[in-house]
């Protein structure tokens, strides 16, 4: 079962249906687990045992890590002197710390086991990612990256002085909630936590949000996301025949695909939550038009991106401690973000590349400041259109080795991007039979598409203008029906589900 399909919305109608003619808030806790389990059940039943034990683990560490027994014991004992008690209270922290640092070891170890060893153990035994073949192929859970990143924040925050819950049934319901568990945002257990607790029916005017979001995010995976990816997967699975010219339109193509694609996704994860009454947090803030790599991921991938700043990037030391410990550190985060999404090489170039760009652009703001000239150069509007355009330059570009995880066809497409003429049948088979339109209409349309978006972006960012509710719930049913008209006989898989 996946967001876009008529069985997904039969199951939301359904289980909104039970959720809100139950007035106990355990009850529709309840309900929401059972949901999550059905609906991770329709897609990889074989695990649902692992993510319960996973569950479960991590709520005992929580619980653990939030004890003060040894301080408790002793709270009120007059007896005990002052060396004591800092003995006492170093001696528990440090049990505190072993904790938080076995939660994590067990997530990691769990993350790359199913990172790293599975494609492994495929790639030995020449296992060939084909369905059609009846070969074992052993896969990695649908949404682990999300699941282990959350269970992390979680037991650091516990650490940090936040409180452990003590309810199985909130924690379990928070972790395994179908509309985020596979496709993000990632979520705090905390800001969802308070949600529980103040459960009520939503408003007009947030249902209307909730089916708006539902509807568009269709809209974006279904039509524009899976048609882009038609041709993206044409030019990019014909390397050796696909031109230069080709070879950009594919890597403009795939970079509009995966934000679409993506936040098309987050769109309806959002969207869902909201007629639940529960609030997920924005994943993207149009990333495509900001003007430095380090404004774009803290508009890309939002939720990753504060994850990565808040539990790797301030505990390194941040930029407390001299420019070069900074660029390391910013280097560092990156390079675990590329290690985050997959085994394959490309993904570690990919970080690499954004680690070396934020890199480039914290000595680019130091040379700056220095400087009055350069300073008001890149604030004039010549200036900020050459910064946009390097910056988004630098993000198409690398693109390349995310959706080309294996070095020999990534070099192969950069080697390529210029002067390398095009197969004559190359022409042939993907523009006119496939695609049914020449090249330039291609590039047209891509060019309109990116247009669209910076109109909305405008509206949005800039004029501050949004539909208002009555308007939305029309737009609703218009954009289903669009979706069940115009997108793709089978339609493409969410590209997230590989992370």
């Amino acid at each position: 079962m996946n967001f876009i399909s008529i069985f997904y919305g039969l199951f939301l109608l359904s289980v909104l249906g039970i959720y809100w003619s139950l007035g106990q808030q355990k009850l529709r806790l309840w309900t929401l687990l059972i949901a999550s389990l059905v609906f991770y059940a329709s897609l990889h039943i074989q695990y649902i045992p692992l993510l319960l034990a996973l569950t479960f683990i991590n709520f005992r560490l929580g619980v653990e890590i939030g004890k003060n027994t040894s301080l408790g014991k002793h709270s009120h004992d007059w007896r005990i002197s002052n060396e004591e008690w800092l003995f006492i209270e170093n001696d528990w922290n440090l049990r505190r710390l072993k904790l938080l640092w076995l939660g994590i070891v067990i997530n990691v170890l769990l993350l790359l086991g199913f990172k790293y060893t599975i494609p492994l153990y495929n790639f030995v035994f020449n296992i060939q990612i084909n369905p059609q073949e009846n070969s074992f192929r052993l896969i990695a859970p649908l949404g682990i990256s999300f699941f282990t990143f959350e269970c992390i924040a979680y037991l650091i925050d516990v650490y940090r002085g936040a409180p452990a819950t003590d309810k199985f049934l909130q924690f379990a319901s928070y972790k395994l909630f179908f509309a985020k568990l596979i496709s993000g945002p990632i979520t705090r257990y905390h800001n969802l936590a308070n949600q529980f607790n103040t459960l009520h029916l939503p408003s007009t005017n947030r249902v209307a949000e909730g089916l708006w979001l539902i509807a568009r995010g269709a809209v974006k995976k279904g039509i524009l996301a899976d048609h882009l990816g038609v041709f993206v997967d044409l030019c990019f699975g014909n390397l050796q025949r696909a031109g230069s010219t080709d070879l950009w339109l594919a890597t403009f193509a795939y970079g509009l695909q995966l934000y679409l694609d993506f936040n098309g996704y987050v769109d309806i994860a959002r969207g869902s939550a909201l007629l639940f009454g529960l609030v997920l947090p924005e994943n993207f803030d149009f990333p495509y038009f900001t003007t430095s790599i380090a404004e774009f991921w803290r508009r890309w991938h939002m939720t990753l991106g504060d994850w990565l700043r808040n539990y790797i990037y301030f505990p390194l030391g941040g930029s407390r401690r001299g420019l070069a410990r900074t660029c390391g550190n910013l280097f560092i985060v990156m390079l675990i973000a590329g290690i985050w999404h997959g085994a394959a090489l490309g993904y570690v170039v990919w970080g690499i590349l954004h680690g070396l760009a934020l890199v480039v652009h914290r000595l680019t703001d130091v040379i700056s400041d220095r400087f009055e000239k350069l300073e008001h150069f890149w604030q004039n509007p010549l200036g900020i259109f050459i910064a946009w355009l390097l910056t988004q330059l630098m993000v198409f570009t690398s693109w390349i080795w995310f959706r080309l995880p294996n070095p020999q066809d990534s070099f192969l497409v950069t080697r390529h991007l210029l002067g390398y003429p095009a197969d004559a049948q190359f022409a042939q088979k993907v523009y006119v039979e496939a695609l049914n339109m020449s090249q330039y209409q291609l590039a047209c349309v891509l060019a309109t598409l990116a247009t669209l978006m910076a109109i909305v972006y405008a509206f949005n960012r800039m004029l501050k203008l949004e539909f208002n509710w009555p308007i939305k719930l029309v737009f609703v049913p218009l954009c289903f029906y669009a979706v069940w008209l115009l997108a793709p006989e089978g339609s493409l898989p969410y590209i997230y589900f590989d992370f």
